[in-house]
C-alpha cells in the first residue's frame, strides 16, 4: 500500500486516523509524524473538513469509492494539497483514505498560470505600445517612412508619406523604397541613405517620387531594432517649404552662418557647444569639429580671467555689452574683439550666448590718430592676467602722472612756470616729466 500510493490514512467511523503510511520516496514522514491519533478535522484545512464531511454522510459511499481533493493543514501552517480515493472497509465502517500528493503538479500549475499571466501583461503593454505608435504615426503631420536596411524594403509608413508618394498604405507596404523614386537604383540608395544618416550636417537629399511626380526632400535616420537595422526617412515636399518656413529663424539661421561677427554658445562651464564660420575664421580654426568642446577660456587672451569676468557678470545680469579683449588663434597669433554676450536660462541647459567683433581695425585707428604708442599709456585692464600687481600699480601711477600734467598745461594755457607751481614742481622737475611723456615737442616752447 505504501509503495502503491504517496499516502494512506486508515480513519476510525469516529474520524480519528488510526494509522498512517507514507510513500519512502515522498519524504513526508516527519512531517505528518503525529496524525496517528489525531482527528480528521485537526489535520485538514477548514474548507476541506467540510467537503470531506459532506461526502462522509453520502449514503453513495456505502457502494463504491469516492475521489476528494483535500487540503491538509498542520499547527505551522504547512499546507500541501492531496488527491484521495475513499473506500469503506470492515464491518465497522472504517474508512482507508489512499492519497496521490498534488505538490508536484499544483507548482507545475501555478508556474503555469504565473507564466501566463506574465504573457498576457507582455501582450496588454505590447498592445498600448503599438497603439502609441500607430496614433503618433497616423496623427503626427509629419511624412515618415521606415525601411529595413537589409532588405531595402518599406516596413512601415504613415498616410502623410503615402500621400506625398502617391499611392495608399496598402500599395507601399513592403515595396522597395528605390523604386518609389526616379533614377534611382537599390544599392546606390540605400547607401547614400545610409552614408547621410551617419553625416554631422545631416542636410537633406532631393528626390522626385516616381507616382506623384513631386519633388521632395528626404532626411534619413539610422537606428536599430531586435537586431535590425532600420532607415526613418522624413520626408518633405519642396514647393511647400518656403511658404510655410518661419522667416525669423530662416533669417536668424543665416545671419548665423552667413554673419560678419563670431557666433559662439557655450554651456553653463564655458565649453563651446557651437559656433558658426565668422569664429573660426578669428580663431583661424580648421572646422568645427576642432573647437566644439574646448572651453572658451583657451581662445581669451588672459585665459581664467577674462573667463571668470565674463561668466560672474554675464550671470548677475543677463547681459554684457563691448567687453574688450583678445583672442589667441591657433597659430599663436592675438586679435583684439569685443564680446557682447547673454545669458539663456530659460531652458534646462543653460547657455552662454556671445557676439564676438572684430576690433583691430578700431584698435589700429585709435593707435595711428594719436601720438606715438607708450607702454604707460595702454588700458590697464589690459594688463590684468598678465603683468603682476607692481607692474600694473608702476603703470598706473604713470597714467595718472601723465594725466595731471596735461590737464594742469590745459588750465594754465601751456604756462609751464604757472604749471609747475599748480604741481607743487620744479620747473626742472616739469621739464624732465614732460620729455618722458612726450609732451615737450608737442607744447612747444615755454611762455
Amino acid at each position: 500500500m505504501a509503495s502503491a500510493c504517496d499516502i494512506a490514512l486508515l480513519v476510525s467511523p469516529s474520524h480519528r486516523v488510526v494509522s498512517v503510511l507514507v510513500n519512502p520516496q515522498q519524504g513526508l514522514r516527519a512531517r505528518i509524524a503525529d496524525w496517528e491519533g489525531a482527528t480528521l478535522q485537526s489535520i485538514l484545512a477548514g474548507e476541506s473538513w467540510r467537503k470531506l464531511e459532506t461526502r462522509l454522510a453520502d449514503p453513495s459511499l456505502q457502494r463504491g469509492a469516492a475521489v476528494l481533493e483535500l487540503n491538509h493543514s498542520d499547527r505551522m501552517a504547512w499546507e500541501f494539497p492531496v488527491r484521495y480515493t475513499l473506500h469503506r472497509i470492515g464491518r465497522d465502517d472504517s474508512i482507508l483514505m489512499i492519497g496521490r500528493d498534488l505538490r508536484p503538479i499544483a507548482e507545475v500549475q501555478q508556474q503555469l498560470v504565473t507564466a501566463q499571466l506574465a504573457l498576457e501583461r507582455d501582450y496588454e503593454a505590447q498592445r498600448e505600445m503599438d497603439t502609441r505608435y500607430r496614433v503618433l504615426m497616423e496623427v503626427g503631420r509629419d511624412p515618415i517612412i521606415i525601411v529595413s536596411m537589409s532588405t531595402g524594403r518599406i516596413t512601415d509608413l504613415n498616410s502623410a508619406a503615402a500621400l506625398l508618394l502617391g499611392g495608399t498604405r496598402a500599395e507601399l507596404m513592403g515595396a522597395a523604397i528605390a523604386q518609389e523614386f526616379e533614377g534611382r537604383r537599390r544599392g546606390e540608395f540605400l547607401e547614400s541613405m545610409a552614408n547621410l544618416a551617419v553625416a554631422e550636417s545631416g542636410a537633406p537629399i532631393d528626390l522626385s517620387a516616381r507616382r506623384s511626380q513631386r519633388r521632395l526632400q528626404v532626411t534619413p535616420t539610422m537606428f536599430r531594432a531586435a537586431g535590425e537595422r532600420l532607415l526613418m526617412c522624413q520626408l518633405d515636399q519642396v514647393d511647400s517649404l518656403v511658404p510655410h518656413s518661419d522667416e525669423l529663424l530662416e533669417n536668424l539661421s543665416r545671419l548665423y552662418h552667413e554673419g560678419a561677427d563670431g557666433v559662439v554658445f557655450t554651456d553653463a562651464d564655458g565649453i563651446i557647444r557651437a559656433a558658426n564660420e565668422a569664429f573660426l575664421n578669428l580663431t583661424d580654426s580648421a572646422n568645427m569639429a576642432a573647437v566644439r568642446g574646448k572651453s572658451l577660456a583657451d581662445y581669451l587672451a588672459r585665459g581664467a580671467v577674462d573667463m571668470r569676468v565674463l561668466m560672474d557678470n554675464v550671470k548677475r545680469t543677463g547681459q554684457l555689452r563691448m567687453y574688450a579683449t583678445r583672442l589667441t588663434t591657433d597659430f599663436s597669433g592675438q586679435i583684439a574683439v569685443e564680446l557682447s554676450a547673454s545669458w539663456l536660462n530659460n531652458h534646462p541647459t543653460p547657455t552662454m550666448a556671445l557676439v564676438v567683433r572684430d576690433a583691430s581695425r578700431a584698435e589700429s585707428l585709435r593707435r595711428s590718430g594719436g601720438p606715438a604708442p607708450e607702454d604707460g599709456t595702454r588700458n590697464v585692464m589690459e594688463l590684468v592676467g598678465s603683468a603682476t600687481l607692481k607692474d600694473i600699480v608702476a603703470e598706473t601711477t604713470d597714467v595718472i602722472e601723465k594725466m595731471c600734467i596735461e590737464t594742469a598745461l590745459e588750465l594754465t594755457r601751456n604756462n609751464r612756470v604757472a604749471a609747475a607751481e599748480m604741481l607743487s614742481l620744479s620747473r626742472q622737475s616739469l621739464y624732465v616729466k614732460l620729455r618722458k611723456y612726450g609732451l615737450l615737442n608737442k607744447d612747444g616752447e615755454d611762455t
